[in-house]
């Protein structure tokens, strides 16, 4: 059993989301003795009726659970920063841009809304000095293969700004060889001039979180932009030439119904992106709405329930299925495969190191995790000051190594038995034998000799399946 540890603030939402939550202090402390039993466990963690389903984190976007980092291991972490890392392990870059027009009622990010000019310009000298840094260390010298801008809202920044930031990047770190550049966007932040200058910085892959296309529904999650936002901002980002332009959804909002989800739906589906993601809504305990379910009042507490939140993306990636839309993850449908590329994704849920800049955010170094300061004064001071800004850190066992690969590669809807057996040398049938048995008792997923593949069932469940496959002291812990 693992020594209690104490939490620290968030991590790392989507797949493709980076990593910078920003939530309350958790108590961590070792399961009781009897909750090690794993048929218990299992019903507890599949439970949809439990008093508190409604509330908490499911998406697995790490593991173990970022409140198992605690402060302690970072200062052993600079020691891996001195080290090149593993001979053919790629090198990806999450940079946290934490600025928004507004805090989404659903919101669970490290975000602000109150920033001036001036304060966003000492961020970005911040960061650009991080970057410095780190490229200057032996472990970042190395070619970055993908880059990621994530928020917040990258494209709260104007014009100068990205090009300040980007010129920053450029010279701290080797982008020469960088064959991905994600960018996240909230539609009513885009110019045309804007975008056009955020294709010329290399973007690849430009994602669009638009959520819902009803305006009644967007009020209602206190969502900055409206639907005619939504086609001006697509409509421009096609004209520019993006190579690839991804729609967010979220199903389960405040305000949304069966009638006004299936037109969302059908108006993504009119637009034609390069790639559609959805992600079931969920009430992380730092938000507005879970505020007001824990008070037992307020609009929070008329959110729609589980199964109404997976019917309604069932819907829709059969809605897709049927527009000639490939199902290529758990949450995601690509319009060509051929075409459709997710190496931000892909290369870090198959061992790939990221290196995390800016206020709360996350990587993965050689095998330890660990995040930065998670409040922008505690950043901006440290950074100032010439020291590192990682808060928190997790050296991992070689099978916690495992195990974070195994879960999250079943996102993507199945997992090769042979690629295991020969990075870690195990069986996963065998070493998984019992909660595999059980998703396939369920129909959440086929045993094959191949490896496990999830079916649509499993898709929907994913993140409540997962902590199954965790170690028994990792289950039932806070997730952030």
């Amino acid at each position: 059993m693992v020594p209690a540890r104490r939490a620290a603030p968030e991590g790392l939402r989507a797949f493709g989301r980076g990593g910078s939550l920003d939530f309350p202090t958790l108590p961590m402390t070792p399961p009781p003795r009897e909750t090690m039993d794993f048929a218990a466990q299992a019903a507890r963690l599949l439970d949809d009726e439990a008093a508190d389903a409604a509330l908490g984190n499911y998406f697995v976007s790490n593991y173990p659970p970022f409140s198992t980092w605690t402060p302690e291991p970072a200062a052993g972490l600079l020691d891996r920063f001195e080290r090149p890392g593993r001979p053919g392990v790629p090198l990806g870059i999450y940079l946290h841009l934490p600025f928004c027009r507004k805090r989404c009622h659903f919101c669970y990010f490290r975000v602000y809304t109150d920033k001036n000019a001036d304060e966003v310009g000492a961020y970005l000298d911040a960061v650009i000095t991080e970057a410095r840094r780190f490229g200057g260390a032996a472990f970042g010298r190395r070619p970055v293969e993908f880059l990621y801008y994530g928020g917040g809202t990258p494209s709260y920044l104007s014009i100068a700004q990205l090009d300040r930031l980007f010129a920053g990047l450029s010279e701290a770190l080797d982008l020469g060889g960088m064959e991905e550049f994600a960018f996240e966007c909230e539609p009513g932040t885009l110019t045309p001039g804007k975008l056009a200058r955020i294709r010329e910085h290399g973007v690849t892959r430009l994602s669009l979180g638009v959520e819902h296309f009803d305006d009644g529904v967007l009020e209602a999650n206190n969502r900055a932009h409206r639907s005619p936002e939504i086609r001006r901002a697509f409509a421009e980002a096609r004209r520019v030439g993006f190579p690839q332009i991804n729609i967010d959804l979220i199903a389960g909002m405040l305000g949304d119904d069966d009638r006004r989800w299936q037109a969302a739906v059908e108006e993504t589906i009119r637009l034609a992106p390069d790639a559609v993601t959805i992600y079931q809504m969920e009430s992380p305990r730092n938000t507005t709405f879970a505020r007001q379910i824990r008070d037992g009042e307020g609009p929070g507490t008329e959110l729609p329930d589980w199964p109404t939140k997976r019917r309604w993306t069932a819907e829709a990636f059969a809605a897709l299925t049927a527009a000639g839309y490939t199902r290529s993850s758990a949450y995601t449908a690509v319009r060509d495969p051929a075409l459709a590329r997710f190496l931000y994704r892909d290369r870090l849920w198959r061992g790939a190191d990221l290196a995390a800049l800016g206020v709360s955010s996350f990587g993965h170094a050689d095998g330890w995790h660990y995040q930065n300061e998670s409040a922008m004064d505690r950043y901006l001071a440290r950074v100032t000051a010439g020291e590192s800004p990682v808060q928190r850190a997790l050296p991992l066992s070689g099978e916690e190594r495992m195990i974070r690969q195994f879960v999250l590669q079943l996102k993507l809807g199945s997992v090769r038995r042979d690629l295991f057996r020969r990075e870690f040398d195990l069986d996963i049938l065998e070493r998984f034998r019992e909660p595999l048995d059980l998703l396939e008792r369920r129909r959440y997923a086929r045993i094959k000799d191949t490896g496990p593949e999830l079916t649509e069932d499993g898709y929907l469940r994913i993140d409540r399946l997962l902590p199954l496959f965790f170690l028994p002291e990792h289950r039932e812990a806070p997730y952030l």
